[in-house]
Parts: C-alpha cells; structure tokens; sequence
C-alpha cells in the first residue's frame, strides 16, 4: 500500500506540473476565458471567444491574411495594439470575431493563447451616466478587471473615432483621455475600427495616439470575393430562415446589390439582400400555410431588389 501511495502522489504531482506547464505555454484553456472576474466589462461588452467557443459565429471567409496580419500585431512586444481602417460594411468587425475563432482553434502565436475578445458597447458604457465622475469610475473598473486579469483581453472598440470624438464635442466624457495612457504602459490591448475618412478627422490631429495604433487597412472584396463569402455563411441563414437558397439566387444578390446600393461596401450590402429575401420568402410561405419546401431563387431576389430600389427612388424624389 506504501508503494501504491508514492506512484499515486508522484502522478498527481505530474499532473500539477504538466498542468502549469501548458497553462503557461498557452496550451490549456485556462480560467482567462471565464468572466467571472469582470462584472464591469461584461456589462458593457461582448465576447467573441466565448461566442466562438459556442460556435454563434458564422465562419469568416477569405480574411486569413488580413486576420495573421492582426494576430503579428497583437503580438508584438510593444505597440501592440491595432487599428482597422476599412469603408463601413466591408468586414472590419468580421476580421476581429476571425481572431476570436482562431484563439478557440489555437491557431495563433502562443502570446496571444487564452486571450480574451471583447467588444466594448461604447453606448451602453455611457448610457445612464449623467456625472463625468460616474463615467469615469466605469472606465477605471474596466481597467482595473483587465489587469487583474493578468491583460489577457484584447478590447475591441468599434468606431473607434468616437472615442475622440466625445472629447472633441466639448463634452466632459473623454475616454481617449483615460484609455491612452494605460495603453502607453501597456495595460491596455485596444483593436479600434473605423472608417479613412474618420481616420482623417480624428486621429491623424492625435500623433500621440497614431502611434500607439498599427494601421490595418482593410480593403472591399471583390464580387467573386463576395460571393464566396455568401456561399459559406449561406446555411447559417437557411437555418435561421428554415429555407433554401439556390445558388443562382447568391449570385443575383451580388449582381443586384452592386446596382441598388452603389454607395455602400460589399460583402454587407449583399449579406443584406440575402437575408431579407430569405425572410420574405419565409414569411410568403407561412402565409400560404405551403408545406412545401421553401426555397429561396434568383427571382425572389429580384423582387426585394426592387422594392429596394423603388424605396430608394422614393426618397430621392423627397429630397
């Protein structure tokens, strides 16, 4: 029984070390993932690797380079921290839910292993703050939990330029001004979105902050791209919707978005166009009390096209 005893203490304290051991290569899925220990951010934000964990996310689709080129950034050493800058609807908020799944699927540089994605709600952190005190005191309880946390998370702050912008307004709530030095000691991952021409309006007079931030321009893909992309995200959308959608009919939301919606980026404005057909033709369908099953084409995509387009021409005419 004494024998026994030793070769049962001697694996458990194997096991403790091999344990620690991954803990600290990044190997193991840690307690980093677990939200208990930031009441504060949780309130304000959202978390992409746990909604990757869960696999709420739809896949993300011909991003990988722009997606490695964030996780080099993030890795650095120093001004670790990146700016996404890319027109709206392009994908910039899809790159950063790429990363979040890559962490969950270990494919990034170990560094980055256990990290934590959140998206900050910026308007749910100021609503029902009427003092700059109050506004303050949440910031500070954010910053606080991030370093208790041992700055295993990376905030993701979606428009970014609004952050100047508060303070540029003359208001008493200036964020930049609480988050840029703690981004400066490096207590602080900041992933920022927004657009070249808020680029230009707000940062590029902050040299200071410029330099904090790596630029990662984010280009519109192309309509092959695009379709792509709505053949791999389409059967999250079937399931949603309960339908199916031809592939002509993905086809036709790239052909006719491009048409209705010239002012704005794809993949977006054809995402758009898919989902609304798709919930029309579901909506047609329960209607009809059809038992069917539903299928989503190239003409129905056609009839929403041009219900938009007429929407559009309406307003116009208004103007």
């Amino acid at each position: 029984m004494q024998y026994s005893f030793g070769v049962f203490g001697a694996l458990i304290v194997l096991g403790v070390i091999v344990y620690y051991y991954f803990q600290k290569k990044g190997g193991v899925s840690g307690p980093t993932f677990n939200g208990s220990g930031t009441p504060a951010l949780n309130s304000f934000s959202r978390d992409f690797t746990e909604l990757a964990r869960k696999d709420k996310m739809d896949p993300v689709i011909g991003r990988d380079q722009e997606i490695d080129q964030l996780a080099i950034i993030l890795s650095r050493r120093t001004k670790n921290n990146a700016l996404l800058i890319g027109e709206a609807g392009v994908g910039k908020t899809t790159i950063v839910e790429g990363l979040a799944q890559n962490i969950i699927g270990r494919k990034i540089p170990a560094v980055l292993n256990n990290k934590r994605v959140l998206a900050l709600d910026l308007n749910a952190l100021v609503a029902g703050t009427k003092y700059r005190g109050e506004f303050e005191s949440r910031i500070k309880r954010m910053l606080e939990e991030i370093e208790r946390s041992q700055r295993n998370i990376i905030l993701f702050i979606d428009e970014f330029h609004n952050v100047l912008a508060m303070e540029d307004s003359g208001e008493s709530l200036s964020v930049g001004d609480i988050l840029k030095p703690a981004m400066a000691r490096g207590e602080l991952q900041v992933i920022g979105a927004t657009t070249p021409l808020e680029y230009e309006k707000y940062l590029q007079a902050d040299p200071a902050l410029r330099r904090r931030l790596q630029p990662l321009f984010v280009r519109e893909p192309s309509e092959q791209e695009t379709l792509r992309i709505l053949r791999g995200i389409k059967n999250k959308y079937e399931e949603f919707h309960e339908v199916k959608i031809a592939d002509l009919a993905l086809q036709k939301c790239v052909e006719q978005s491009k048409k209705i919606f010239p002012d704005r980026a794809f993949p977006d404005k054809a995402i758009d166009l898919m989902d609304e057909a798709a919930s029309k033709v579901k909506l047609m369908a329960v209607k009809k009390a059809s038992k069917r099953a539903i299928s989503v084409q190239a003409r129905d995509i056609i009839g929403v096209a041009s219900q938009y387009a007429g929407t559009i021409n309406i307003r116009e005419s208004e103007i």
